[in-house]
């Protein structure tokens, strides 16, 4: 396995310099924020790179040590591989571009150095990529040049396996920014001339921190046993598989050398083996929240919809039929329980609309009496809520309505509007409760849909087991 990438013992960062405008310098920075092994920077310009003694070659390095971190120029590779061999090194992160995405002569030097490094005993990972972090350990060995995940990574269950080096970086900061999501490992393979997706899948799956996984990929590399081992694992997995047109295809090899298939072939084997395929970054990453706040469903029922806007809850209906997903039929007890919190002038009807009862009896008690009775019903099997920020009420409620959600164990999607500051409070609050809050409402439809799917093959698989 290649776990010696993930808890390596000593890592040399060759290129290291001490000027923070370059990639060297963030990679010992980073590494020196989390990593509790020992660090060897290597440059024959310094002595000393952050208080830590600097190496004019890895010869010269006095231990052995587990993992390399590369970023100097293509050219030097084979070089570097035999002196790594020398130290006992097990992994090559090469973060360095100039290899098989700039055509025939960087393609040759890759495939010597696979070669080479096959015969020594080393596995290379990238190039062209930014290495990876890790939210449990909080190994980061990236040229990244933030230091922002320092104070904002939360440790959780998602990993990436992310195709494009400066995309893993973007997500990254998007993940920061954004909250609401914990991070176990989010790793960058750029051309993957070695260690590639599927490996890196089977790890994921093995993986006790690891709960969802994600993936950008422009193309897969044993594509049969990515495909058994997505089928057979019941966590979920979020693929979005770019290059699926032939303008994509093409900028796809400019870009890491990645030749891309059929899209119907990779829509057909993605939904025969339980892949949930997006289309875009941000629904790539509110796929991987939403999964990470979804524990439990129980298939069967149908959806309901509660909201604050008549309007809201027929587009949400509509969304919701196009995806397969009906409104359920709900219980004349359900009904009766919802009408005890309206107006005598007003008879709920479903979707259910809540502003007239909130304006009665206030937010809290609306939401929280009309999520239990709704969530109560054998009929429904999961729930849109649709809610607003807003100054004149708290967030309290959000809580009781999560420990609702873990009760009947039933999914929630919030879509959520109101003033931005607002907003970004009322929406820590929802998924600090567990409720995945959507920006659209018809990612709120995609969601449950996904989840319905997911949730069908893991019953599935329990029954075979």
């Amino acid at each position: 396995m290649i776990d010696y990438f993930f808890h390596p013992n000593g890592v040399a960062v060759i290129g290291a310099t001490d000027s923070n405008l370059k990639g060297g310098f963030h990679i010992v920075r980073n590494a020196l924020a989390g990593y509790t092994g020992k660090i060897y920077p290597v440059n024959p310009k310094y002595s000393e790179i952050l208080g830590l003694a600097c190496y004019p070659d890895i010869d010269s390095i006095p231990e052995n040590f587990d993992m390399a971190v590369y970023f100097i120029p293509a050219k030097f590779l084979p070089e570097t591989i035999r002196a790594c061999a020398r130290k006992g090194v097990k992994g090559i992160i090469i973060q360095s571009a100039g290899f098989s995405e700039v055509g025939t002569e960087g393609k040759k030097l890759q495939d010597e150095s696979v070669a080479l490094a096959r015969v020594l005993g080393i596995r290379l990972w990238g190039p062209n990529c930014m290495g990876y972090l890790d939210g449990h350990t909080r190994n980061v060995f990236s040229f990244m040049y933030t230091d922002r995940w320092t104070t904002l990574m939360e440790p959780g269950p998602v990993s990436m396996i992310v195709q494009s080096g400066m995309l893993s970086a973007g997500f990254l900061i998007m993940i920061l920014e954004r909250g609401g999501m914990g991070v176990s490992k989010v790793c960058s393979i750029g051309n993957k001339c070695d260690v590639h997706e599927t490996e890196l899948l089977e790890y994921m799956i093995n993986d006790p921190e690891t709960g969802v996984i994600a993936c950008y990929l422009e193309s897969i590399i044993d594509g049969r046993r990515f495909l058994e081992l997505a089928r057979s694992t019941d966590k979920p997995i979020i693929v979005l598989k770019a290059g699926r047109s032939g303008s994509g295809a093409k900028a796809a090899m400019s870009h890491t050398a990645s030749l891309s298939g059929s899209d119907a072939v990779y829509n057909g084997a993605f939904r025969q083996a339980g892949i949930v395929q997006v289309y875009d970054l941000h629904e790539l990453m509110d796929m991987a929240r939403g999964f990470s706040k979804t524990h439990s469903y129980r298939p069967g029922g149908r959806p309901a919809v509660m909201t604050f806007s008549g309007g809201a809850g027929i587009v949400t209906a509509d969304l919701l039929e196009e995806r397969g997903l009906p409104l359920a039929d709900l219980a004349p007890e359900t009904m009766a329980s919802i009408k005890k919190l309206f107006p005598a002038w007003m008879e709920p009807s479903h979707p259910v609309d809540l502003w007239p009862a909130v304006e009665q009896n206030g937010a809290s008690k609306v939401y929280i009496g009309a999520a239990e009775a709704i969530l109560k019903d054998p009929a429904v099997d999961s729930l849109v809520m649709e809610t607003f920020a807003w100054e004149f009420g708290k967030t309290d409620y959000l809580n009781v309505i999560g420990e609702l959600k873990k009760k009947y164990d039933k999914p929630i999607a919030v879509w959520q509007i109101g003033r931005h500051e607002l907003h970004v409070k009322y929406r820590a609050a929802c998924e600090a409760a567990g409720l995945p809050v959507f920006e659209e409402i018809s990612r709120c439809a995609a969601f449950l849909h996904a989840v319905k799917r997911h949730f069908s093959k893991k019953t599935a698989l329990r029954a075979r087991s």
